[in-house]
């Protein structure tokens, strides 16, 4: 299966012919490990604001959810202060008591020197009451879409290798188990993308999935290292450093597995791109068994690699 690259040709007559309108303006989003331009689409800020709030950084997100708790409040503390004396205790009708005292029904606080005392009143804190409740499940369900999405907390090397294996050319690349825990049932794919120019001149992006010796790994606890021999049925096989170069190629491994401390399936993603590969190296050995027999692995030495 291959993935349409976008013709330069193509792509210039498309705009000349396009009907005059305001053209979007570009947006740059990261997809991997790659920076993508992204033009003509029209997708508002409240459109995908559940992805938006997902994918945010966390000090975006709280940053974000401050700012919309302060507007709200603000804007409320905007209508009491125009009514007639709608909230009782209010010393001078001071806009900045009001405002406290939308913070406390937005809240449902309710502390009690402050309390509506005319229809107007009663009126506005009914509807803000409504927003604070509608607003506050919202934000409790992101919250906890956000904390208890499973994860699988893999340390992937910073490098795949290329090496002699039992005899033969082999890919390797090394991940470990940060959390110590069992993921039970583990199974890795391993995948190339590379640019490939058709009969008709057309560069596309193809996809080809190598295959590993192994797979699968009933109890991935520790480390696990993924074999690919570079045979004559490998995209890979025979191909140089200057290849991937010439190819742009990159590399996806995807790990699942199920955690059996979170009773959860979870997901782990690395991308490399060809200038990571080394050719001719190995992983520095770090696992070793000490003195008193009991497995110890060196996470210090985990990116090492050693010609050989």
């Amino acid at each position: 299966m291959a993935l349409p690259a976008i013709d330069a040709a193509d792509e210039l007559e498309t705009m000349l012919n396009r009907p005059s309108e305001r053209t979007p303006k570009a947006k740059v989003v990261r997809l991997g490990g790659r920076e993508i331009v992204a033009e003509g689409l029209r997708l508002g800020f409240w459109a995908d604001v559940s992805h938006r709030c997902m994918t945010a950084s966390l000090p975006a997100f709280v940053g974000g959810a401050a700012l919309v708790f302060l507007t709200f409040n603000a804007v409320f503390a905007v209508f009491y202060w125009l009514g007639d004396h709608p909230v009782a205790n209010v010393p001078g009708g001071a806009y900045i008591d009001y405002f406290y005292f939308s913070i406390e029904t937005l809240s449902t606080a309710g502390y009690g020197d402050m309390h509506p005392q005319t229809h107007y009143g009663h009126l506005v804190a009914t509807v803000e009451l409504f927003t604070g409740i509608f607003s506050m499940s919202l934000m409790t369900g992101l919250i906890f879409a956000r904390f208890s999405r499973p994860s699988a907390r893999l340390l992937f090397a910073n490098n795949p290798v290329i090496s002699s294996h039992q005899g033969s050319p082999t890919l390797m690349v090394r991940f470990v188990n940060e959390r110590h825990n069992i993921i039970g049932n583990a199974t890795a794919r391993v995948w190339m993308f590379r640019n490939v120019v058709t009969a008709e001149g057309r560069t596309i992006r193809t996809f080809y999935e190598l295959k590993l010796l192994k797979n699968e790994n009933p109890a991935l606890a520790l480390s696990w290292t993924l074999f690919h021999v570079l045979d004559k049925d490998s995209p890979l096989f025979g191909l140089t450093a200057e290849d991937l170069d010439a190819a742009n190629a990159s590399f996806v491994v995807v790990v699942s597995g199920y955690d059996v401390v979170a009773a959860q399936t979870v997901h782990a993603r690395k991308s490399y791109e060809h200038p990571d590969i080394r050719f001719g190296h190995r992983y520095v050995d770090v696992l070793s068994v000490a003195e008193d027999g009991r497995v110890k692995i060196d996470y210090a030495r985990f990116h090492e690699t050693f010609e050989g």
